[in-house]
């Protein structure tokens, strides 16, 4: 499971995953939120309303679900468990409350924090994104102070200051290395 704050480049580092080692099963998440550029209903997100999801919520279809900078993000269940039971190595990419209810609802879980090189960078690249108004980067960046004092609950961290580096240090510590590309 990676999660880290809002910016850090989760998004990005498990693309590179996805790209070098494509037998690691990523989880598709579902959230309110509306698309951003490029991205596709069932491959990025299940972007769904918020009567949808909260009847996901209601009949337990969710592993963990949180709400983030105004909009609800979840992780279906079902997929996730199916892939664990037939050995698929899995990840998860969520935010700090997700985090938390996996930590409580699968402790054998290795929990990765993946951290900015530094506090300027994050901001800049939240800024960069070029994808939210002014009001929601602030959030976003109240936020990610209280994402980062967290870290501590982490298994591991990763700092993310090259996604290849970022990308290799995570499979790493799934137990994976180059070799065992499929």
């Amino acid at each position: 499971m990676l999660s880290g704050p809002s910016g850090v480049g989760k998004s990005t580092v498990v693309t590179e995953v996805r790209r070098t080692h494509p037998e690691i099963w990523v989880s598709v998440s579902a959230t309110t939120r509306r698309p951003r550029p490029g991205e596709t209903h069932g491959r990025n997100y299940f972007f769904v309303d918020h009567a949808e999801f909260a009847a996901m919520v209601e009949r337990g279809d969710l592993l963990e679900y949180a709400e983030f900078a105004g909009n609800f993000y979840g992780t279906p269940r079902g997929p996730v468990l199916e892939r664990l039971e037939a050995g698929t190595p899995v990840l998860l990419e969520i935010e700090l409350q997700g985090a938390r209810q996996i930590r409580a609802s699968l402790p054998e879980a290795l929990l990765v924090f993946l951290a900015p090189p530094s506090w300027d960078e994050l901001v800049r690249r939240l800024v960069g994104r070029g994808t939210e108004a002014a009001d929601v980067i602030a959030r976003r960046l109240e936020t990610a102070q209280v994402e980062l004092a967290a870290e501590s609950e982490f298994d591991a961290t990763v700092v993310n200051a090259s996604v290849e580096g970022a990308a290799a240090d995570l499979v790493s510590l799934m137990g994976l290395s180059a070799s065992d590309q499929r």
